[in-house]
This record gives C-alpha cells, structure tokens and sequence, in this order.
C-alpha cells in the first residue's frame, strides 16, 4: 500500500461507490438468500463467500462485478464493469431485489437514485482491493499468533462499515476488535484498528499513551503502513498489551 497522500477525491467517490455496491448488490444477494449479510476479502476486491444450493458468490474483482456458481455439472461466471453502470445494471446481474428491505446494521445507507452512474476508478480501486488484501493477511496472521483460549473469530468485511475485521478475548474478561477500514467520517485515510468493547472502559487501554490515540483505541494511518510486516507489528503490539 503506497497510498501516502491524503484519499483524493477519485479514491473518495470510488470508495462511496463500491461501499454502496457493496451494501446494495453484493451484501444484498446474500442476505436475500440467507439472511446473513457478511462479506469476505476476495481476489482483487470483496465479496461472499459461497451461498445456496448453486453455490453462487457475487463479488468485485477491481472495477468488475462477478456473479459465478459452482452448480453440479454447469459452472458459470457473469460480469459486468462497475463504472458509470447503475445500481438497477448490477441487479440484474446479480439477481438482487433494491425494492426489498435490507438492514445491514444501523448504518445501511438508502438505496438512493438507482439509476445514477457509479463512479469507480481504476487506480482507487486497485489501491482499496490492495489496502483489504493487507489487512485480510495481516488478521490472518494474528489468528495464528493468537492463543485457543482467546477464541479469535472469523474476519468478516462489513459492507456498511467498509472494513474487514475480527475480534479476540483480551484480559478481564472483555473483546477487542482488530480491523482494517477503507476510511470514513472518522479517518478519511485508510487505517488499522484495535478497539476494545466498550464495556471494558477506562481501564481496557493499557500501557503507555503513545499507542492509544483514538476515542475508541488505536489506529494507525495507511500512508504509516507501507508493507505486511507494520501492519502484524501493529496488531501484534495491540493484542500484546490487552493480554495482561
């Protein structure tokens, strides 16, 4: 990720676009299907795992919408480019109702105008795709650090949120999220994240200050992640210090 100028406004219309993406189709033909709405870091993108009898996953290859199934003896892969398509397009590609209600938490954004064109471009969409595939690894890689007794759970991209994420059992009984978020309202750069539950304030942030810089825990910036190795370190310092 070398991602170390402030998000431009290609990478931040591009952001709001596949977040609504995300949301709207992707989210949506799962939770249609199942009922479950968590999404996954998947090759060049996101998006869900493996669902219904067919077996279908829609997902965001860069600027590309993929539906594909892996039904017993007909296999099929559809596609179609993200930008300047409408909402409507992506529907019907991925067989997804936008009439029909959805609650992905309590910061589903409305479905909005779904015949405007969506605005992705390929560079911010390389550097998102590459921004979640780091924090993907980097979770993965806690999880091995990480002892039975803290019960990590799966990483799960959230669509409303836009960030991919897992949490532990830290000391005293309390959890902590471990994440990477594409940016927002709070950090307009990409950034990792430790943050322990709430029920675990004032006495969950141990150790010195200098770690603990946000209202919530700790997060560091993408343009102070340049490899694999900072972001581990990260984490591993985070969980270091909600052990004791």
């Amino acid at each position: 990720m070398h991602h170390h100028t402030p998000p431009t406004d290609a990478f931040r219309a591009t952001r709001a676009s596949l977040r609504h993406v995300a949301i709207h189709v992707v989210a949506r033909a799962r939770s249609q299907t199942t009922g479950r709405f968590s999404l996954r870091v998947t090759p060049g993108g996101f998006g869900t795992p493996e669902f219904g009898e067919s077996l279908r996953r829609v997902r965001v290859s860069g600027t590309t919408l993929i539906v594909e199934q892996d039904a017993p003896g007909a296999p099929s892969a559809r596609a179609i480019g993200l930008d300047g398509a409408t909402l409507i397009e992506l529907a019907e590609v991925a067989g997804v109702d936008l009439a029909a209600p959805l609650d992905v938490g309590h910061d589903t954004t409305p479905v909005g105008d779904v015949a405007a064109g969506l605005t992705v471009d390929t560079h911010a969409a390389r550097l998102l795709a590459e921004w979640l595939d780091l924090s993907a690894r980097a979770l993965d890689h806690l999880v091995s650090a990480t002892p039975a007794a803290a019960d990590p759970t799966s990483a799960r991209l959230w669509p409303e949120h836009f960030d991919v994420a897992l949490d532990v059992a830290a000391a005293g009984g309390t959890r902590a999220n471990f994440g990477g978020s594409c940016g927002d309202d709070f950090h307009d750069e990409p950034y990792l994240y430790v943050g322990p539950w709430p029920d675990a304030w004032p006495d969950a942030r141990p150790g010195a200050d200098g770690y603990w810089n946000a209202p919530f825990g700790a997060v560091l910036g993408a343009g102070r992640v340049p490899d694999f190795d900072t972001a581990v370190a990260f984490f591993t310092e985070g969980l270091r210090r909600l052990a004791r």
